[in-house]
């Protein structure tokens, strides 16, 4: 007869099972797909792989139900199938662990992936909805794991003992092992759950054996409960096309022992990790026979647990140098766009944004790669540009071009550069750019690049990481009032400055009344807007822009009116035409955005000179 699940980890160890995710990785299932719809739709695919893991010699199989919560499923839209999906990974294990093997409800953190704000309120709904339908078709325990924070995970472990009387098991993923991702020390992290109702305690993913062998003895032999280990399979490489992990399976079962010398009644496996590995488990446990452990809990303050904080320093008054949203409140505001360069010659670049400084520019703007066209870094021009010219840079980031992981790093990079004002934006996708080859990442969306961007000026990660010191980025986002139904862009608009956005960049309008409109139709937000203006070169230009970019359109008048024009011509009208529209647009707005044509900057000056001439303002000397 089987025991209950508590009583065996007091007379033996148990062994668990291995990865799911990357093992159907394995077997031919796409990254970027959801794995736990598996267990609707291909329910024989999921039952195949906890077969494999039982007749490798796991006792303890975890259901296919790790990201199955409302925020995760969401991606893929099916948030309307968080009981269903949750349900059956339970049945499915059940039916492969047979009358003797127990079946863990496996429940995944939700702030370590993309969405890491996500707040107090949604996750105790989440949670609760997803360990509700766990536990209602009946586990013989519940699994929270592969959490960092532990202030979420004494969350999820509230809800769940509140659902149900079955033993919870929760587990961190560490990295460093001094401490546990939101600052605390392993003890105290252990303390704390152990008293909010914890049976078994322990880590997985992150690291492989040696890394859990760390953070375990980092306890010093203070043990509340039974510990869990499930290790990776050392660090994933990618090997001609495919993800490859350099922990072999004898490797797993020489670490086994060594799990269960420190206290560990829980051994398993994590990403990388496949039958052959939980077989050399098995086959390592076989005969062992555990000491007793004694369990105690950790005291509240026992030497030498110390939390190292940074030093505090003095507060003092920070004089900074207003930004955009500051100076917008007071005066008319300008920002100009100039294109980084297609080839290595930036010579005329910076002499356009010296130029531009001198004309009174507030702040240089520069795209990333726009029109999916290869350009020079906006990062290392925008910094150039702060060195040589003192001209603020604000800089657009494409989500096209970089996954979450190239995302963060190229914000800390700007962080530690001190270029602080942004524009987030989509990007056009890749295929339709000098390079049709290459891929669109898309990570993340505007909406969620701007949530993750603000969440870094709170000094947290993505992955929700602390990151010892807060950043300070204004975040921008962009409009495009074009299109039939301006009221219906508008609400796409609200989202954004929802999710964080401190200001609106327009795309160029070239309708005065189109202007009054936007106007009109955003008096009710409370963010600075920038209108965008675009001087037209020449009748191809504008026909160009009308007929083939996406997102710009030009009115019957303008379009008559540089029809035919060309060279020095075409641009005097496209300046006097720029002009017109900044009149109406100073009259609605204090935020100005000039786009510069093909390098042509001295169009740019001529229209912030005549914005600055229409205002009054005196620029400083230092402008000239």
């Amino acid at each position: 007869m089987k025991l209950d699940l508590r009583k065996a980890l007091d007379t033996g160890v148990l062994v668990g099972d291995g990865a799911m995710g990357t093992f159907l990785y394995q077997m031919g299932f796409p990254v970027g797909i959801s794995y736990e719809e598996l267990n609707l739709t291909a329910p024989e695919v999921i039952r195949d792989v906890h077969r494999r893991y039982v007749e490798a010699g796991a006792q303890v199989l975890e259901t296919n139900t790790f990201s199955a919560n409302f925020d995760k499923l969401s991606k893929y839209g099916l948030e309307t199938k968080v009981s269903e999906i949750n349900r059956a990974g339970v049945r499915i294990a059940r039916e492969a662990a047979g009358a003797n093997g127990y079946v863990i409800g496996a429940v995944g953190s939700i702030r370590s992936g993309k969405r890491t704000n996500v707040s107090t309120g949604e996750l105790k709904k989440y949670f609760e909805q997803q360990v509700q339908a766990i536990v209602t078709e009946g586990v013989d325990g519940v699994l929270l794991e592969t959490f960092y924070d532990v202030e979420e995970l004494v969350l999820a472990l509230s809800i769940t003992r509140r659902l149900t009387d079955a033993p919870i098991i929760c587990q961190f993923a560490v990295e460093d092992v001094a401490r546990t991702l939101d600052g605390y020390t392993m003890p105290e992290a252990f303390r704390i759950v152990q008293q909010g109702g914890a049976d078994v305690i322990g880590f997985n993913c992150r690291t492989g054996p040696n890394g859990i062998v760390s953070a375990m003895k980092t306890l010093g032999g203070h043990l509340p409960a039974p510990m869990s280990v499930y290790p990776n399979a050392g660090v994933a490489d990618y090997v001609d096309g495919e993800y490859q992990y350099g922990a072999g399976p004898e490797y797993f079962g020489q670490m086994a022992i060594k799990f269960a010398d420190l206290g560990s009644r829980i051994i398993g496996g994590c990403c990388g990790t496949t039958p052959a590995h939980i077989a050399a488990i098995a086959v390592a446990l076989e005969d062992y026979v555990p000491q007793p452990i004694i369990y105690e809990s950790i005291p509240e303050q026992t030497a030498p647990i110390v939390i190292h904080e940074d030093p505090e320093q003095p507060e003092q008054e920070e004089k900074r140098e207003p930004n955009l949203v500051d100076l917008i409140k007071q005066r008319h505001t300008v920002i100009v766009e100039l294109d980084p360069p297609r080839d290595l010659d930036i010579a005329k670049f910076l002499q356009g944004a010296e130029r531009l400084k001198h004309a009174g520019a507030d702040a240089l703007t520069l795209a990333d790669n726009s029109l999916a066209v290869t350009r020079m870094s906006n990062m290392a021009l925008g910094h150039l540009v702060q060195v040589q010219t003192g001209l603020r840079p604000l800089v657009h980031i494409a989500c096209r071009d970089r996954n979450l992981i190239g995302t963060q790093s190229h914000m800390m990079g700007f962080d530690a550069l001190g270029i602080d004002h942004v524009l987030a934006v989509t990007g056009d996708p890749a295929r339709f750019g000098d390079l049709p080859g290459s891929s669109s990442v898309y990570d993340l969306t505007s909406f969620e690049i701007i949530r993750m961007i603000k969440q870094l000026n709170e000094g947290i990660a993505f992955s929700g990481k602390p990151l010892k010191q807060k950043a300070q980025f204004v975040v921008g986002a962009a409009f495009n009032p074009h299109g039939k139904h301006l009221d219906k862009a508008v609400k796409r608009l609200e989202r954004k400055i929802e999710a964080g956005a401190d200001y609106i960049m327009t795309q160029p309008v070239y309708d005065p009344e189109l202007i009054r409109a936007v106007k009109q139709a955003t008096s009710h937000l409370d963010i600075p807007i920038f209108m965008g203006i675009m001087p037209l070169a020449s009748g191809r230009n504008a026909e160009y822009l009308h007929n083939e970019v996406p997102g710009i359109q030009l009115s019957d008048d303008v379009r008559g009116r540089m029809s035919g024009l060309e060279g020095e011509e075409g641009r005097a009208v496209g300046v006097q035409i720029a002009k017109e529209l900044l009149d109406v647009a100073m009259d609605n707005f204090n935020g100005i955005y000039l786009m510069t044509p093909f390098m042509l900057y001295e169009m740019s000056a001529q229209l912030i000179e005549h914005v600055w001439a229409r205002s009054g303002r005196q620029l400083s000397p230092l402008y000239r």
